[in-house]
């Protein structure tokens, strides 16, 4: 491919956005992903913002329109057919008007609502659709702490691999083995129809995927059911994280709008979130890590999610180390920062997140540095995250060691996350 010059690639980039753009929602990319997911939707929604205020406002709130009653809201909303991909509605089978997937991702639209509140340029309409968003997102995040942590431990734990975000993680690998592939049956992929077998999870780790939708759905996706139902229950620090920065995010506005009961329990929830979260700190990796909750332990796994609670408000001291963690890594890598230590051996440069750079985690984690005093990490993280745009594209994650693009290409949130990169170089937009 050709290589796509920095003078050029905020513009590329805007093109890259309203390609996706189906309207009311963006989908990733066209062919892979073609709905409205939920994490890629708030994330974009950072990108639209540089160039149409009102449309990244509305990303987020057709997102909040297919909220669960009982506040979930949902990783993929089906908002019309397509039968290139699956698992589909019909495997789903939630119930839904519009229908939707039955599991959720991680949460950051809190923190991307204060982002667009705090750069707005209309500071009156991020104030009205700030309101009225406030506490729809705080309804999600009581509805973790009420369904995904049982016994109030203060950190929630994920039911699919899916819901992480981080779907193929090595960190998995041992308690997914723990799910059954019995009665899961026959079915057709469609991810590798458009994309690179070599670069998407396995047959294997797929069958173990729809074993545990088929189990939710037998429980009528009952979420006050499925935690204990789930032979799977990973506690993620980085997913944790994600949900700490979240709800701290939505306390300042709900405290900026007089929203005193959302303010007072969602910094009661920051609070038991930190403390907890250094239950996971581990300090022969010098990192945290993931805990298995049926079996009892952490997990042996060196990976990005855990240098990711650099974005929560954790200890200053821990900030430090996690930078001293991602300067190990540049030894090991061309761009930073890799989705797992290549030192590991189950290090795969290619495939998914067992291995690639993903321009999602460098902003989040180049967001919590800015706490550590690391100006020269900060520009070395935010310069190899455009020299991957520079050498790959904008596809959906590359190598770390190549810049070999991977998964999906004309990605929408890698669009919208190099804008945000170009805006820590050089403001390109004025008044961006």
């Amino acid at each position: 491919m050709k290589p796509i010059s920095r003078l050029d690639m905020f513009d590329h980039a805007e093109r890259v956005l309203k390609i996706n753009d189906m309207g009311t929602y963006t989908v990733p990319t066209h062919g892979l992903y073609p709905f409205q997911w939920n994490w890629d939707s708030c994330l974009t929604a950072l990108g639209q913002a540089h160039f149409d205020e009102h449309r990244a406002w509305t990303e987020i709130d057709t997102l909040f329109q297919h909220q669960w009653e009982d506040g979930m809201v949902p990783h993929i909303v089906f908002h019309k057919q397509d039968k290139g991909y699956f698992p589909g509605p019909d495997v789903w089978q939630t119930g839904r008007t519009v229908p939707t997937s039955g599991i959720t991702q991680p949460p950051v639209a809190g923190y991307v609502v204060k982002r667009l509140v705090d750069h707005a340029r209309d500071p009156d309409l991020a104030e009205a659709r700030a309101r009225d968003l406030v506490p729809k997102i705080a309804r999600w995040h009581e509805w973790f702490h009420a369904c995904r942590d049982p016994k109030k431990t203060g950190l929630v734990a994920i039911l699919h691999p899916w819901e992480s975000g981080r779907d193929n993680s090595i960190d998995w690998d041992d308690a997914f083995s723990r799910v059954p592939t019995d009665g899961v049956g026959e079915f057709k992929r469609r991810d590798t129809s458009h994309a690179d077998a070599a670069h998407r999870p396995t047959d294997e780790q797929y069958k173990r995927y729809i074993w545990l939708v088929q189990r939710f759905r037998s429980l009528n996706w009952d979420n006050t059911r499925l935690h204990d139902a789930s032979p799977f229950q990973v506690v993620d620090p980085g997913f944790n994280a994600i949900l700490i920065r979240s709800v701290a995010d939505i306390a300042e506005l709900a405290e900026r709008y007089g929203m005193t009961g959302i303010a007072q329990m969602s910094r009661r929830h920051v609070a038991e979130g930190l403390a907890a979260l250094e239950s996971l700190w581990d300090d022969r990796l010098g990192q945290y890590v993931c805990f298995d909750r049926p079996a009892g332990r952490k997990v042996d796994s060196a990976s990005i999610g855990g240098i990711l609670p650099v974005f929560a408000a954790i200890p200053l001291e821990r900030v430090q180390q996690l930078a001293t963690r991602i300067e190990a890594l540049k030894a090991r890598v061309e761009y930073l920062i890799p989705s797992h230590d290549p030192a590991d051996p189950r290090f795969e440069s290619l495939r998914y997140w067992r291995g690639p750079v993903w321009l999602i985690i460098n902003h989040m984690i180049i967001d919590g540095l800015v706490r550590g005093d690391v100006p020269d990490l900060i520009a070395r993280i935010t310069s190899d995250s455009i020299r991957l745009i520079e050498e790959g594209g904008f596809a959906e994650y590359h190598d770390p060691l190549t810049a070999e693009p991977c998964g999906g290409g004309t990605f929408s949130w890698t669009a919208a996350m190099i804008m945000e990169f170009l805006q820590i170089v050089e403001p390109v937009r004025a008044g961006s």
